[in-house]
């Protein structure tokens, strides 16, 4: 049985090995250097003041996490998030992922912000699918954006907007 919950500074170090992974084995990220235990504990307590990080644990493993930040940083931007979501290899088609991301989308909504923009690198058929599949729409395509393993790698964005959008907003997002 597992469980999704806030993520919490100890969850860094496990956090920095799934993630690490990626960064290491796949094209999914563009950061090519490991990330320290310290570092990840600082993007944590970084998205939690303003936005959401979660985590699926099982017990006291972690299995996979999911984070809303800002999406840019010019303030009229402030009503929309980046969001990502990372499983522990092997962990992928379970479930976990979409479960981990909908109570993601759930929260930041819930604390006010309007649109979330999901990045991903392609190709990338299993988060391009989790992303459609929880009401993403395909909103842009770079090519040949990034440059890792020997290889130019395209970038899509996927954007959700919350259902009941309002001609203005109701208050500053953030502030639960």
């Amino acid at each position: 049985m597992h469980e999704i919950r806030r993520a919490r500074l100890s969850d860094a170090r496990a956090i920095a090995d799934i993630y690490n992974w990626y960064v290491e084995n796949a094209t999914v990220t563009f950061e090519v250097d490991p990330v320290s235990e310290q570092e990840m504990a600082q993007r944590i307590e970084t998205r939690l003041a303003k936005h959401e990080w979660l985590v699926c644990a099982r017990g006291d493993e972690v299995l996979g996490y999911a984070y809303a930040g800002p999406y840019h940083a010019r303030a009229a931007y402030r009503f929309t998030t980046e969001s990502t979501v990372y499983l522990r290899n092997g962990m992928q088609s379970q479930g976990l992922g979409t479960e981990l991301y909908r109570a993601t989308i759930e929260r930041i909504f819930a604390l006010g912000y309007t649109s979330l923009i999901g990045v991903i690198a392609l190709p990338n058929d299993a988060s391009v699918r989790l992303h459609e599949s929880l009401g993403f729409e395909k909103v842009a395509h770079l090519r040949r954006v990034g440059w890792k393993h020997d290889r130019w790698i395209d970038v899509g964005s996927w954007q959700l907007e919350q259902k009941t959008q309002m001609a203005k907003p109701l208050r500053e997002p953030g502030m639960s």
